[in-house]
């Protein structure tokens, strides 16, 4: 288990950036998961998600800037992420009984939501599942390119699939008494740059603060050392555009171009024939897979246009 920073471990600061206003636990059939909100606490609702190997708290320069606008901005630490509880076995559909058990938690009512990355997949899952649940939707980043599968047996793919399952098993196996290597607030900002290039070291020093935890020998980020990049389990990308095809509400999708590890390499230009009716597709010249830090007030502004 994680718990949050505590008075004798302050928060760094960084330019706009805002700790949320309110935190608060949600029962997800036994785990528990780190809610937090910011704006007023009778706003309008809009729900964030973050991505893989992610946290609430990398919303904390964009958040604000929807709240300003006068929105209800709720957001959670998906299970094994920031502050929420670490679980047996992680997958897409826990993901998304954790994303509905906080939807649930605020409101019975169709909600927007703005996803990003892993997020952008655990939504048009959910979306698939009770389409009633959401209004319009917002992808950062998160919607996947077509991509050619070799030509194989049933057979061999059942095999394939039997040998990517056990793989994961193997790992969580062997992860279950792992710990996170420690290391000064420098070290694990700098550990995440080789990841995230483009995002500035200040920023990254921050991150630490909310996203990892100080021990006696040092920090460590809260991530379950049992989650691998990515921690959502055996994933293809035609799952998700199968999902995109029947989308209901309305669809705002942003894509970076260009390419970083944790990215999804989404071509746009071949998407187009994918997308639901009405649907906008909105690339990001010169930028990376985390489109809302490296542009918060831009992308900010295009979020609440389409919102109305």
């Amino acid at each position: 288990m994680t718990s949050a920073q505590t008075e004798e471990t302050p928060f760094l600061s960084y330019p706009g950036a805002q700790r949320p206003d309110r935190h608060r636990w949600v029962d997800s059939y036994g785990v528990n998961i780190a809610a937090c909100e910011w704006g007023l606490s009778d706003g309008p609702p809009l729900f964030l998600v973050h991505g893989g190997s992610d946290f609430a708290g990398t919303f904390d320069v964009f958040a604000p800037l929807l709240a300003a606008a006068g929105w209800r901005v709720i957001s959670w630490d998906h299970r094994g992420h920031g502050d929420s509880d670490y679980a047996p076995l992680y997958s897409w559909d826990a993901d998304v009984r954790d994303a509905l058990s906080v939807l649930d938690s605020t409101t019975p009512d169709p909600v927007p939501v703005v996803a990003h990355s892993k997020g952008g997949g655990m939504m048009l899952q959910l979306a698939e599942a009770l389409p009633m649940r959401m209004s319009k939707v917002v992808i950062i980043d998160g919607l996947p390119s077509p991509e050619p599968h070799p030509d194989v047996s049933d057979h061999e793919q059942r095999r394939f699939t039997q040998q990517n399952l056990a793989q994961w098993l193997d790992h969580r196996r062997s992860a279950a008494s792992t710990f996170r290597k420690p290391g000064t607030i420098d070290e694990l900002a700098k550990r995440r740059k080789r990841m995230n290039p483009r995002l500035s070291d200040d920023w990254l020093r921050y991150l630490v603060t909310i996203g990892a935890k100080r021990d006696a020998d040092g920090w460590r980020w809260k991530l379950d050392p049992a989650i691998r990049f990515g921690g959502f389990g055996p994933w293809r990308p035609d799952w998700s555009l199968e999902r995109l095809r029947t989308l209901r509400a309305p669809l705002l999708g942003l894509t970076a171009t260009v390419e970083e590890e944790m990215g999804w390499g989404t071509n746009h230009k071949a998407l187009m024939p994918f997308l639901p009716p009405g649907a906008s597709l909105v690339p990001f010249e010169n930028t990376g897979h985390f489109i809302h830090i490296e542009h918060p007030g831009r992308v900010a502004n295009m979020v609440l246009e389409f919102l109305g």
